[in-house]
């Protein structure tokens, strides 16, 4: 079908633009397998790749179920493993695929142990995400981890160390040694501080959004573009933009 051969040329694009250097011939062959099987868009979100694996994001996941008229889920609390004292949670999530279904069920947990310190006072939410998640796909048979799913083990970075660090990257780009003064780079620094963000995400975020493999080889348009869209989805939704930063998270580990 058209859309389905569109999205294929879209998807091969965007993935070796974002990640030139992490797409061989086996990361390419997956990534068309899950465009065939559940037209996920690397565009949209759906799909990150993380260490030469790819992730499937709790959007993803919705839209899928959107897609393919999935009639409800219910979701609750597993009392006998929480203990909310200890922020510590479990959830229980049954999806149901049609009103014949008997129910795909999916279990999440979380605990400060396991989540990144940018979600840190947001267990159970994230814990009710990681039940739905294994829960839809269990219902799709989707065999790759989601996103939401990957626990923490990083140590907690000092922010104005890592800020100041972010600031020096943005410093010079492409030759040209700045990026309009200092209120590019102060703007971003304060977006950090404002929101409570992890600066060395932030950078990896930054990099990927700019499509150059350092910061330094951006140009001034890409960093302004990048701090505007920065300022502006974490003025709406600062919970979405921690997931998207805890998306780098694998990575960032990675290259430790």
């Amino acid at each position: 079908m058209a859309w389905n051969r569109n999205l294929l040329r879209e998807n091969s694009s965007e993935a070796k633009r974002k990640w030139a250097t992490r797409t061989d011939r086996t990361c390419m062959l997956t990534l068309k397998f899950l465009t065939r099987s559940y037209r996920f868009s690397i565009i949209s979100g759906d799909l990150l790749l993380l260490e030469n694996g790819w992730y499937v994001t709790h959007a993803g996941l919705l839209r899928l179920a959107r897609r393919r008229r999935c009639v409800g889920m219910q979701v609750e609390p597993v009392k006998e493993f929480s203990e909310p004292s200890a922020a510590r949670w479990a959830f229980k999530a049954t999806v149901y695929k049609s009103r014949e279904c008997k129910g795909f069920v999916g279990y999440g947990d979380a605990d400060p142990s396991n989540v990144s310190p940018l979600v840190r006072g947001a267990e159970m939410r994230v814990a009710e995400t990681r039940a739905v998640n294994r829960a839809l796909r269990k219902a799709y048979g989707i065999g790759i981890c989601s996103v939401e799913e990957i626990g923490s083990f990083a140590a907690q970075r000092g922010p104005a160390t890592e800020s100041k660090k972010l600031a020096q990257a943005t410093n010079g780009g492409n030759g040209n040694g700045n990026f309009g003064g200092r209120t590019v780079r102060d703007r971003l620094c304060q977006l950090i501080r404002q929101h409570q963000l992890d600066a060395t995400l932030v950078k990896s975020y930054a990099t990927d959004f700019c499509g150059v493999k350092t910061l330094r080889d951006a140009t001034r348009e890409q960093i302004e573009n990048f701090v505007a869209h920065l300022a502006s989805w974490a003025e709406k939704d600062r919970n979405a933009v921690l997931c998207q930063l805890n998306s780098y998270l694998r990575a960032t580990e990675g290259a430790a």
